[in-house]
């Protein structure tokens, strides 16, 4: 295959940086509005569930797949590579169970309490369900910025990196 030259490589890199800023920070925002959330009113709760949907749907879905492709690209199309470099690979696999947290646990529960919000209307502030399902999310998510702030960290030490021999 085909490798990408270096001002490729630099576009890649940009789309990269900017993807996972839509990504980081459509997480973070998600941390926010869960942790401000009035549970003794109703239209307060109802609005800040469907203000999650929304970034949900428009930021980190698109940051989250965006930098997907560009992993693709860059274990493809670069001398990269998926597991030449230790701290690559570890990237790749943490963002990869990452994502499907975000899929099957953030989002399914987000979507779920949406659903008991909108069937239920005040009753399901105090579904056991609703704050299980809420609570679960809340820790889903931390768990998102802890992998995050892992993978921010590792990209700039590239630890496991191998050593030149001399």
């Amino acid at each position: 295959m085909k490798k990408i030259g270096p001002k490729g490589m630099k576009w890649l890199k940009i789309i990269h940086v900017f993807l996972v800023i839509l990504f980081f920070g459509g997480i973070l925002s998600s941390i926010a509005l869960n942790l401000h959330i009035d549970f003794s009113k109703y239209d307060e709760s109802y609005l800040g569930y469907k203000n999650m949907i929304v970034i949900s749907d428009n930021i980190v879905r698109w940051g989250a797949v965006g930098t997907l492709l560009v992993g693709f690209t860059y274990g493809f199309f670069t001398n990269w590579g998926f597991f030449k470099h230790g701290w690559v690979g570890v990237k790749f696999i943490l963002y990869i169970i990452q994502t499907i947290v975000g899929i099957f646990v953030v989002d399914k529960l987000m979507v779920a309490n949406m659903e008991l919000l909108e069937t239920q209307k005040e009753l399901a502030l105090n579904n056991p369900v609703f704050i299980q399902n809420h609570e679960i999310r809340q820790y889903a998510v931390i768990f998102q910025v802890a992998v995050t702030a892992f993978i921010f960290i590792i990209s700039f030490l590239k630890p496991w990196k191998k050593k030149k021999l001399t």
